[in-house]
């Protein structure tokens, strides 16, 4: 087991990742800007180290000053979490450089699975259905046309490198085509340092289906189940649910089979999430994320592992403690992401949080790194608290998420609570009639104001 683990991130995440140490008596480091000093697990950690100014590019993305701060702390691993280096495979390289282990899958299966046309062109060859579109990166305008002629309209621009929205437009008709393109490529561009672009047919009500997997050093594969994450603004998931409500076991199982056949194949070794669209029972896949998921404890829940103890351990070297037959999946679990954000415009809220009151309960957890007074700078992802509530039944779940989110109080910036708790009063989300255009198209469209 390693002596010392880095962690190379921020807020809840950082938290979470520290208690699993904690839990593995593993000392922790801490890194932090000068915005995060008086943060929670700078508080809670063995040690902390300050690695810069409050903007990412000068701290969290300082990959020399993190390296730094693990030599001087002596880590021997670094856990990036999920967002900031987490799917870099150049730092994940560095980190083994520096005689680190970097808790996460190869640099290689980084880089392949971070451009979004080699990870289809992969998903391919280990079995996997994709979305009809483009062979690769487009390469000129004539090309998309006709293309898109071909495939029939609407179709969907992405960025072949990056995610969460980034360089991703819809087009309905072929007159908007060069100037979308234009927009995504710049978009691309400015995010990502890539401008490449490929074409997909767009699905017209799909929902957003992924699945859960761990592999170890010796070519062992776990697949922990099915997350439903159809509820999305802006491509960006707010609610997660596991199981998704709608697969039948059969669909499940068969799924299942064939994510764990692909990642054996492809010799994958740590957490990873391989992402779908279903639509009329088809699965077609979109993109794999080479680390953990925001969305990981509606699967703990559901299946009572700790994904990033069992994460940790992968990284050094223990092999899986359980088969795939051990794994028994009980009950429903729902995410509800409480972003630092005005529920009506989503504009986002940072500042000094007054009061603080997580619920309580049977059955009901919070990630969050807030307490009272604490303060939440601009700098960063608005992502300030995750409540997971638990129900034998899906109808349960949202009962007791009710009860939760009633509770909740965080006062002092505005947050998405009133958002979640109008969700839950809501028919479409009651049944489970849910997709990934639903809740822009047909929940924001035509509600009224919160009061």
């Amino acid at each position: 087991m390693f002596k010392k683990v880095l962690i190379a991130n921020r807020g809840e995440i950082a938290l979470r990742i520290l208690r699993a140490c904690k839990e593995l008596s593993i000392p922790t480091v801490a890194i932090h800007s000068t915005a995060d000093s008086e943060s929670m697990v700078v508080r809670l950690a063995d040690e902390s180290v300050c690695i810069g100014p409050p903007a990412a590019r000068d701290s969290y993305l300082n990959i020399p000053a993190i390296l730094a701060a693990a030599e001087i702390t002596q880590a021997d691993a670094i856990h990036p979490g999920f967002g900031f280096l987490s799917e870099n495979a150049y730092f994940a390289s560095m980190v083994a450089d520096h005689a680190m282990t970097f808790i996460g899958p190869s640099p290689g299966h980084m880089i392949l699975m971070g451009d979004k046309v080699k990870a289809r062109e992969t998903a391919q060859k280990l079995g996997l259905e994709v979305i009809r579109g483009s062979d690769g990166e487009l390469a000129s305008l004539e090309e998309a046309q006709a293309l898109a002629k071909a495939i029939g309209y609407p179709v969907l621009i992405k960025a072949t490198a990056g995610g969460g929205g980034k360089g991703m437009r819809v087009i309905h008709h072929e007159h908007e085509l060069a100037e979308k393109m234009d927009m995504a490529k710049s978009e691309a561009l400015a995010s990502f340092q890539h401008g490449g672009l490929y074409m997909e047919k767009y699905l017209t009500q799909p929902r957003h289906v992924e699945f859960q997997v761990l592999g170890d050093a010796y070519g062992d594969v776990l697949c922990l189940g099915d997350r439903d994450c159809s509820v999305q603004r802006n491509h960006q998931k707010i609610w997660e649910e596991a199981p998704c409500s709608v697969l039948s076991p059969l669909e499940r199982e068969t799924m299942i089979i064939k994510v764990i056949s692909a990642m054996k194949k492809l010799g994958y070794s740590g957490a990873g999430t391989l992402e779908f669209l279903y639509e009329e029972g088809q699965f077609y896949f979109i993109e794999m994320n080479t680390r953990i998921q925001v969305e990981h404890p509606v699967t703990e829940m559901i299946t009572g592992l700790d994904l990033v103890k069992l994460q940790i351990m992968m990284a050094a070297g223990i092999p899986l403690p359980l088969r795939q037959e051990d794994i028994v999946f009980r009950g429903h679990a729902i995410e509800c992401r409480i972003n630092a954000e005005h529920p009506e415009t989503f504009c986002p809220s940072p500042g000094r949080v007054e009061a603080y009151l997580a619920p309580g309960g049977p059955f009901v957890r919070v990630d969050s790194a807030l307490f009272p007074g604490c303060s939440i700078p601009p700098f960063y992802d608005s992502l300030v608290a995750k409540l997971i509530v638990y129900g034998e039944t899906r109808d349960e779940c949202l009962q007791r998420l009710r009860r939760a989110l009633h509770e909740y109080v965080i006062t002092g910036v505005d947050t998405l609570l009133p958002l979640h708790l109008r969700l839950c009063e809501t028919q479409a989300v009651q049944e489970g009639n849910l997709h990934v255009k639903w809740l822009e198209q047909c929940f924001l469209a035509h509600h009224a104001p919160l009061i």
